[in-house]
């Protein structure tokens, strides 16, 4: 019986965790709203989940990563996310598409080089956006939506959440999610 409540815990524990993550992410999308002047729109950037080792240059996904991107979906649910883009690599798509087909959004594909493009792109929007990117361009990314602290991801981690009110003065928030 003992086997069976450790087991049933950290599962328990594990929703609890998603719950507060989702609770604690729609205060701060509302708070950033509600303190972004003008703001045109709020932008969600994460790196690309776990992908599969050993599949080449353009990897799908891993068991982690797809587990990732659900909970990506169950964080983003109720964010009202009007547009999400993603870049032409599988791992940048894979990941977006749970949130994608959940929300019924097309995601916007733009290469992973054309930083200065995706910026403008995202000064478009108007409502929330998701960015599904890499690590080593993400840091250009935050930079040309007008956020001047430095950022880095380190390789192996996928858990960076990057929020920016864009507006005249753009805000970020770096949160870490499961």
């Amino acid at each position: 019986m003992s086997g069976r409540r450790q087991m049933f815990v950290p599962a328990q524990r594990l929703s609890d965790n998603l719950t507060v993550m989702k609770r604690l992410l729609l205060c701060l999308l509302l708070l950033m709203s509600a303190l972004a002047v003008r703001a045109e729109s709020i932008v969600m950037i994460v790196r690309h989940a776990e992908k599969a080792s050993r599949e080449g240059d353009d990897p799908s996904l891993s068991e982690a990563g797809r587990a990732r991107a659900e909970t990506l979906l169950r964080m983003l649910r109720d964010s009202e996310i009007s547009a999400i883009f993603t870049t032409e690599f599988k791992r940048t798509k894979e990941t977006a598409a749970p949130t994608a087909i959940a929300l019924k959004i097309t995601p916007t594909v733009v290469r992973a080089t054309e930083t200065a493009t995706l910026a403008a792109k995202l000064r478009e929007v108007h409502g929330n956006a998701l960015v599904v990117a890499h690590g080593n361009t993400i840091p250009d990314l935050i930079r040309a939506l007008g956020i001047a602290v430095p950022v880095s991801i380190p390789e192996n981690d996928y858990g960076h959440f990057f929020i920016i009110a864009l507006g005249d003065q753009p805000r970020l928030l770096r949160m870490c999610y499961p």
